[in-house]
């Protein structure tokens, strides 16, 4: 099983180091993806700027392999489940590839509708990263919206070299519930992206298209109870 990355920052990087002697390639913007090497290669893991996603994606879209995406910061195109279903390949665009992250998702979407009880509860999201992330609010402070299925706020702050920090809170006048996320080291999103990518390529039982990494997540284990 032979991976390429495309992207060698802060996660990119990590990714690399990670895979040892499973990567086949590492694309940057000195050495940048082709189709004929892309196609060398089992899957590909992405982790390039939003601003840069639109240049590369009909290179990875073309080479027809299995591609997991860590990118935020960019809208996708409509169409582009249809495209990936034509290639007959499957990719997984994540906003954050924890696979503790799951776990949070199940936590929110508890609290969220616990708080249906609760008497005029005040809900906020905070996330902190590092200050070279160009996005903001973060791909995974969005996704934490979402799962919330609810209007709240979501405050940014750019410190140092975080890795990242997402804090949810539940306030009423009496109480206060707090659920919080800290990304201790990198590692983390490339042991995760490399898991979905070597679902991608070995599982049988997931069709072509398009997943969420908890949509994977999720197809995954209850496939392996």
């Amino acid at each position: 099983m032979k991976i390429s990355v495309i992207g060698t920052g802060k996660t990119g990087s990590k990714v690399v180091e990670v895979l040892g002697d499973k990567l086949a390639y590492a694309f940057d913007e000195s050495n940048p993806p082709t189709i004929e090497k892309l196609k060398e290669s089992d899957a590909v893991i992405i982790f390039v700027p939003g601003d840069a996603v639109a240049e590369i994606l009909p290179v990875v879209l073309e080479s027809g392999i299995p591609a997991a995406w860590g990118s935020t910061g960019f809208s996708w195109p409509e169409d582009l489940e249809n495209k990936v279903e034509k290639m007959e390949t499957k990719w997984v665009l994540a906003t954050n590839f924890s696979l503790g992250m799951n776990i949070i998702r199940n936590a929110i979407e508890a609290i969220s509708a616990g708080s249906e009880i609760l008497k005029e509860p005040e809900i906020k999201i905070h996330e902190v990263h590092h200050i070279h992330k160009k996005d903001a609010p973060s791909g995974t402070a969005l996704s934490w919206k979402e799962w919330l299925n609810k209007e709240v706020e979501i405050t940014s702050a750019r410190e140092g070299d975080v890795n990242g920090i997402h804090e949810l809170t539940v306030s009423t006048a009496n109480e206060k519930i707090t659920l919080k996320h800290d990304a201790l080291d990198r590692a983390l999103f490339a042991e995760g992206a490399i898991w979905a990518a070597e679902q991608l390529i070995k599982n049988q039982n997931l069709t072509n298209g398009i997943y969420t990494f908890g949509q994977l997540f999720d197809f995954i284990t209850k496939n392996n109870e």
